[in-house]
This record gives C-alpha cells, structure tokens and sequence, in this order.
C-alpha cells in the first residue's frame, strides 16, 4: 500500500515537480498540496498522511505554526526550506519535525529520506514487562556509544530517572535536576553538568550518530549537531515512558 504525502510550500513549482516525482512511484501517493500553513493544517486533519513535506516561510501560518496546531501523531513531518540550517534544525525537532532538508535538493535523495522511515511503520515489538529501569537505560547506553566507566554515565542515568518519576524537572535543570543529582554524590551541580556533556560528547565523538537515530526511531542528528543535556535527557526519558505505557 503505498504511503501517502502532503506537500506544504508556496513555492508551485516545487510543489508541481515533487507531485510529478512522487507519481512515477508505486511507494508514495501525494493527496494534497497546500500553498499556504492554513491549507496544510486543513490537508493534514482531512487524510492524516503518512508524510508532511513542510517548508517554514509560508504565507498565512509558517511551518512552525503548523507544527505547533498538528494534533495526529501518525504523519512523520520533513522541513524543507532555504534558511540556513543553524538553529533551526533543532527548533524544526523541538516542534515536531523528523527531519531537516536544506533546498535545494534532489528529489531522489528526498526519496531516501523518505524510505528511510520503513521501521516507522514496522509493528514494534512489546517491551518486556519484567525489565527494570536499569536495564533498559544501561541498553541505551550501550546502543548510543556511552561508556560505563565515565562519571557522565551515572549522573545521566540518575537525571533520566529523576525525569521519568517527575516529568517537570526538566524545565528546572539547573534549578533543581543538576542540585538534585549533586547531592546524591556529593558533588558539585557543574561537575554534574560537565559530566553529563562529556558524557554526550563521546557518544558522539565514537560516531554513533546512526545507532542514536534508531534509538529514536527518527532521523534526529546529524554529527556536526549535538543536542544540550536537556534535550537528551527528555528524549530518552520520554521514550522510555511511551515503551512503559
């Protein structure tokens, strides 16, 4: 059955020439093309598509806005726009978005990124109920390249579990999770801090950037971006609550 697309951009040529691509394809079918946000939001609550190709500068509402009015969690989104990509490929994630595609582009490697979704839609397998927290982030560790050995390894550990039991300590990481975690090993709230960045460095450094995407089930990273402590620690925390739900 083939997966179906929204295409969102003012720019009718694009839009015309990515429909004329798709059609020559029996994976992917577009089902509407919107020249504006509002007719985006509109195409999207009407056939829920397995894709949402979303540029940012659009007449009426920007794909930011359009992000922040979604209300389906099934149609995986992919930015499309000319801006340059600092700062907005993990404001585009932090919306929502799967994945950043910097126009120009060629259609097939879109069509790459697109196929690269294929275990989005596989069934996923249920987590084992007998499996402690522990393990299950000590499993992570080991998928995302971050060492035992390392100080970073359990304050991290210890940040994603004080995130899972209270959700909202992640808006006060300096305030109360870095404080919270200084004091179970006596330490300083920078060393943890420090420690938690090193932590993520490595992981990155060993590049494990593809192993980390899978993780996630979405294309979130690329090497030369690294999430702050924050952001990984909320998506890890996160993931492990929808696998416990």
């Amino acid at each position: 059955m083939a997966k179906t697309i929204v295409i969102a951009d003012d720019n009718t040529l694009l839009s015309s020439g990515l429909k004329d691509f798709f059609s020559q394809s029996e994976k992917y079918e577009v089902v509407g093309v919107a020249e504006n946000g509002t007719q985006a939001l509109a195409l999207v609550g009407e056939y829920n598509p397995d894709f949402l190709l979303l540029d940012i500068v659009m007449p009426e509402l920007d794909g930011f806005g359009v992000l922040s009015q979604m209300e389906t969690k099934k149609t995986i989104v992919v930015m499309m726009s000319q801006l340059r990509p600092d700062g907005f490929v993990q404001k585009a994630i932090s919306y929502g978005a799967s994945y950043y595609l910097a126009k120009p582009f060629d259609y097939g490697m879109l069509q790459k990124v697109l196929d690269g979704f294929d275990s989005h839609f596989a069934p996923k397998p249920a987590p084992r109920a007998n499996k402690n927290l522990d393990e299950r982030i000590s499993n992570l560790f080991i998928s995302v390249g971050i060492p035992a050995h390392i100080k970073g390894y359990q304050f991290l550990r210890e940040a994603i579990k004080m995130t899972i039991e209270q959700p909202d300590i992640i808006n006060s990481i300096t305030k109360r999770l870095y404080p919270g975690i200084a004091e179970i090993y006596q330490t300083s709230p920078s060393k943890v801090e420090r420690a938690i960045r090193h932590a993520i460095e490595v992981a990155w450094n060993r590049g494990k950037i593809e192993n980390i995407n899978n993780v996630f089930g979405i294309k979130i990273y690329s090497p030369n971006e690294k999430p702050t402590n924050g952001e990984f620690i909320a998506l890890i925390a996160d993931k492990l609550l929808l696998e416990s739900a």
